[in-house]
């Protein structure tokens, strides 16, 4: 953030959080997943131009490839820009053009996916939405794919039960937050409207029935440990079901979810877990494959990256 925009943000918050140090400090000490979105938008209100969402986009990049990413698939809330004025195309150029950087000066690949917020009515949704299809961006590639976020327990579980449904006739890949506060029927739901990849699903665990099916279909979890402790979700990372889905034979990633707020990005969220699981490097082997296996890029870039785990086991493995 430049100063003009850490004015701006600090300006949005109550009166008692307008120093750096006072924030930094609550940002240790949320109390659930919507006591942090209360300030994460609060934080969305400094992007304004194409240039900043580029920015943003590209030091997350630079922190994720530093960590070791070689490939990347964030999501992007265009509604909550939407609604205070900032044109979708503003906001889907910046990324796209932090995209290409990532790629040729990285050689990070890249997905983006577009989530619709659960916190605001389906109708301003379905307008991002139809926004996204005029400018053929599913068709094109630049959108890779479509997803829910934002506020898991109170708006209906299937609020996005059309736009799910149009989206899967069209062919566009599916995800869903769910199983992070939500119970399992949440990730059952999420299913039944399409999704085929869960972002989250910690309570998955809950439902054995429903685990097993997890397992034998190959739905990908996107584990987000750090976080899930810094929502409170669980009392520690020793909490976070590591040990189960990998008995379960249940397919999951590791991930890192907004690193700036919960102080772990990517790397940070694989010593977590190692600290507190000890794993060996078979699991490890396991949990990187199915990451890729799970991924929305193509065979040719999957076997690339498979080949560069099976080069860094054969050369480091015990």
């Amino acid at each position: 953030m430049c100063k003009s925009d850490l004015h701006d943000f600090l300006h949005g918050l109550p009166k008692s959080y307008e120093s750096i140090e006072t924030l930094s400090c609550r940002y240790g000490n949320f109390t659930s997943l919507d006591d942090f979105l209360r300030f994460y938008f609060i934080g969305m209100s400094v992007l304004h131009h194409e240039s900043d969402f580029a920015d943003l986009a590209w030091s997350y990049f630079q922190k994720a490839h530093a960590d070791g990413v070689h490939h990347a698939e964030v999501f992007f809330d265009p509604q909550v820009h939407r609604d205070r004025g900032i044109p979708y195309e503003t906001i889907v150029a910046g990324f796209v053009a932090a995209c290409h950087r990532a790629e040729q000066e990285l050689g990070l690949t890249t997905r983006l996916i577009l989530c619709f917020v659960r916190h605001l009515p389906v109708d301003s949704a379905a307008r991002v939405y139809q926004e996204a299809l005029a400018q053929g961006h599913f068709d094109d590639e630049v959108v890779h794919g479509l997803g829910w976020s934002s506020t898991e327990v109170g708006p209906p579980k299937d609020m996005f039960r059309e736009l799910y449904s149009s989206a899967s006739a069209r062919g566009i890949r599916l995800t869903a937050h769910a199983g992070e506060e939500g119970d399992a029927s949440y990730i059952r739901t999420a299913l039944e409207l399409g999704a085929r990849r869960i972002d989250h699903g910690i309570r998955l665990v809950e439902d054995p029935v429903l685990m097993e099916r997890v397992a034998r279909d190959g739905v990908l979890l996107t584990v987000c440990p750090i976080s899930n402790r810094q929502l409170r979700c669980v009392e520690s990372i020793a909490q976070v079901p590591i040990r189960e889905f990998l008995d379960a034979g249940v397919m999951f990633s590791i991930n890192s979810d907004d690193p700036a707020y919960f102080g772990g990005y990517i790397l940070d969220n694989y010593c977590a877990v190692q600290e507190a699981f000890q794993l060996t490097m078979d699991e490890w082997r396991l949990i990187a494959e199915n990451s890729i296996k799970g991924s929305w890029i193509g065979d040719e870039r999957k076997a690339e990256l498979l080949k560069r785990i099976e080069d860094h086991v054969q050369k480091h493995g015990a």
